[in-house]
């Protein structure tokens, strides 16, 4: 199999914040390109790569979605010299001071985040984690070139390059979720030369971070039968010890609540059992907070599944993730996908529904 830790490193330094995947999408085509046998964009910009069943031109349908869109930031105004902004999806604003960033306006612009000094704020601000009226990205210019190359609605991306660890570890920001495109990349590479009774959908989706958009209207589009979510989850580390959160190296968590599909469960830890690989099982009693959310509710609702990648440091410019735990997602959802049969919809939940 190939080495999945080059494209993964690669896709890692690209931007595609959410709703502005672009830049990802072109990487993730071209790597799919030789595994799939069509690669079409949605209106509204997810990628789907179909793998057709054998011999079949009315084969039931899987999908899995992997979104591809990555947290950032956005300008705001210029003040003084300086760029103000607002987020991107879920940044949380302790990480920010002293990062290192790029301004794509007219240009690409490095640039620093960076925030008032705590003396001179008022007592009531002062010690505490900055808000984002407090932050601000200086790029070194004077406000009068700064007002030719940057406008308000200007993306922000994190800088910081992606490396290799010791451990079998690879660290970088958009870990979330494209960890999660590497796994589904490796799945598909798996069933290069297998048989399928199945159309398979390969779905990177856009605007999760934000709306769960490119999730909705791609399952909407496709119809599957059974729908599979690959996102990433909370890995264990200093205070984060407790049920939601999964060891690194001990392979993916199952999902199991409101959004999942009982019969789906089942199936997976079994199958995880029979290749003898480690699993956590995730409670997601609410919701899951991934794409499930909205497959689940498309059309007259689609049965679906969640499996977890644990990474450390989410939503951060410096996520951590074993490469072992992408492997192991790719290859437990290859061998499930390899197992159905044109019936396989039919027995597993006409049997789950006379229960």
């Amino acid at each position: 199999m190939t080495d999945i830790t080059p494209f993964l490193l690669s896709l890692l330094d690209l931007p595609g914040l959410s709703g502005y995947e672009k830049p990802a999408s072109e990487m993730i085509a071209k790597q799919w390109q030789p595994v799939v046998d069509e690669i079409t964009t949605s209106t509204l910009g997810s990628l789907h790569g179909l793998r057709k069943a054998h011999g079949s031109t009315k084969a039931p349908r899987i999908m899995i979605a992997t979104h591809m869109d990555a947290i950032g930031m956005m300008v705001t105004k210029i003040d003084q010299g300086m760029l103000r902004f607002t987020h991107v999806g879920g940044v949380d604003p302790r990480i920010l001071p002293g990062q290192a960033v790029i301004v794509h306006g007219r240009r690409v612009l490095r640039g620093i985040v960076q925030l008032i000094p705590d003396r001179l704020l008022d007592s009531h601000s002062a010690g505490n984690a900055p808000d984002y009226k407090f932050l601000f990205v200086d790029v070194g210019l004077p406000e009068k070139e700064i007002l030719k190359l940057v406008q308000p609605g200007d993306l922000i991306s994190f800088a910081q390059n992606s490396f290799e660890m010791d451990g079998g570890y690879v660290a970088g920001h958009s870990l979330d979720n494209r960890a999660s495109v590497a796994a589904l990349t490796i799945c598909l590479e798996e069933l290069r030369n297998t048989e399928l009774a199945w159309d398979v959908y390969a779905v990177a989706t856009i605007k999760e971070e934000e709306s769960g958009l490119g999730a909705l209207t791609s399952a909407y589009a496709i119809r599957p039968d059974i729908a599979v979510t690959i996102d990433v989850t909370f890995a264990k580390g200093p205070g984060s010890t407790d049920y939601r959160t999964f060891p690194l190296g001990k392979g993916p968590s199952i999902g199991v609540g409101a959004n999942i599909h009982p019969v789906l469960v089942s199936e997976f830890t079994k199958l995880a059992k029979e290749m003898d690989m480690p699993y956590g099982m995730e409670v997601m009693a609410n919701s899951s907070g991934t794409d499930s959310m909205m497959m689940q509710i498309t059309a007259e609702g689609i049965p679906n599944m969640v499996l977890g990648i644990p990474i450390r440091y989410m939503h951060t410019s410096v996520e951590l993730v074993s490469v072992t735990d992408i492997y192991r997602t790719g290859k437990l959802l290859a061998r499930f996908i390899s197992q159905l049969k044109t019936d396989s919809a039919k027995t597993l939940f006409e049997k789950f529904a006379n229960e």
